[in-house]
């Protein structure tokens, strides 16, 4: 028997089952199933997509409105962290629910680069841009009374006088805040279109601060006019001084925090024209000088009525040359009125009145046939504070 043949067909048959063998297992290790046993054999698995955050306005934005508002989204992932800045100071917005969307809280500085950084998860977007020249800037060109070391008196005031004549009166209006350490109503009263005045519903409490700030930064105030810088002023309220002056009985009497300090015998106006007679009504303090040239108005040198003359320790109470001052005029005060239209007093009580005097207090005269009016000074008081508010711009005057 010949047994090499057969075994040869057996050694080529075993040699094809391990080559299939083999064949196999390099298969089953190409096509391993995925390391996640929940993934199904076969499934693709994608590559997780970094957030994206898109800032307006864009990068290199130019002659941005300053009314516009700087806008960050995210898509992707949540917002990490906004930050906004221009000139050294940071600008304050707000997220949406989900912090995807934040919007900027307040308008933008005219002629301002403003540089925005934003992140969401891994990704980071900036974005620099600048905002447009104004063809007209607006400011606040003056707060009176706002002296420094200044203290006012139960009824002043706050006038706010602008450099441009302002047309979106409302606008500007609502940026102009009060605030009170003892808080009381108070309305805005438009005078013209560069001068607004703030007057309370009833006398300021005595002896606290009150805060006054004009946002007006950003904030459109007519064609081409914007706000270019925001004003705050301090303010201080001191002792309710209120005096009270009876032009008929000659006499004046000054009270302090509700008590009564001095009784002033005085001389008012003579009356015998209106321009001689003194007002009736609530005045406030306005100014003092010491001396102060009183000249008669609307006559010349050598007309009957006409003075020249200096006058000490005069605190002025409106703009129609009434004062209250010294006059060594003993044989009149407390006996009858002789005077211009002032009301004078003895020397040494007209110089205690002068030196205790803070812009704002209150000289309410009665006894005259004549009324204050109420732009006449600060006469403001003349005028009811529903009548007050009417003059603001706000649509509720509440």
């Amino acid at each position: 028997m010949n047994v090499a043949p057969a075994r040869r067909r057996l050694a080529t048959a075993f040699a094809l089952l391990t080559a299939a063998a083999l064949t196999a297992s390099c298969s089953n290790a190409g096509t391993a199933g995925p390391a996640d046993p929940d993934t199904p054999e076969g499934t693709t698995v994608a590559t997780p997509q970094a957030p994206t955050v898109t800032i307006t306005p864009a990068e290199g934005t130019s002659k941005v409105s300053p009314e516009k508002k700087i806008v960050v989204a995210a898509a992707g992932a949540a917002l990490d962290d906004v930050t906004v800045e221009a000139d050294g100071e940071h600008l304050d917005g707000k997220y949406n629910t989900d912090k995807t969307r934040w919007t900027s809280k307040t308008a933008l500085k005219p002629s301002t680069s403003y540089n925005v950084s934003a992140t969401a998860g891994v990704t980071t977007a900036t974005s620099t841009f600048t905002t447009a020249k104004p063809e007209r800037a607006l400011q606040v060109a003056d707060v009176t009374p706002n002296a420094k070391g200044e203290t006012l008196g139960v009824g002043a005031p706050i006038i706010v006088t602008f450099n441009q004549p302002v047309t979106n009166k409302a606008t500007i209006e609502r940026t102009l805040k009060v605030e009170a350490e003892k808080p009381v109503d108070g309305a805005w009263r438009w005078i013209n279109d560069t001068v607004v005045i703030y007057r309370t519903a009833k006398y300021w409490p005595a002896h606290q601060k009150v805060t006054f700030n004009a946002n007006i930064t950003g904030i459109k105030a007519g064609k081409g006019l914007y706000g270019v810088k925001d004003y705050t002023a301090d303010l201080k309220i001191g002792a309710k001084q209120i005096s009270k002056v009876d032009a008929a009985k000659h006499m004046m009497y000054v009270y302090k925090d509700g008590k009564r300090v001095l009784n002033m015998r005085i001389s008012a106006g003579m009356a015998t024209t209106r321009e001689y007679t003194t007002t009736s009504g609530v005045h406030l303090t306005m100014e003092r000088g010491n001396p102060v040239r009183m000249i008669s108005p609307g006559r010349k040198k050598g007309d009957p009525g006409y003075y020249d003359v200096m006058i000490d320790h005069a605190v002025r109470i409106s703009n129609s040359g009434e004062y209250v001052h010294a006059k060594n005029n003993l044989w009149a005060q407390g006996v009858r009125n002789v005077s211009h239209g002032c009301v004078n007093a003895r020397p040494d009580q007209a110089k205690w009145f002068y030196d205790h005097f803070q812009r704002g207090d209150v000289v309410d005269i009665t006894g005259t046939k004549r009324e204050l009016e109420w732009n006449n000074g600060w006469g403001y008081w003349q005028m009811s504070f529903s009548q007050w508010k009417k003059g603001s711009a706000l649509k509720d005057k509440t």
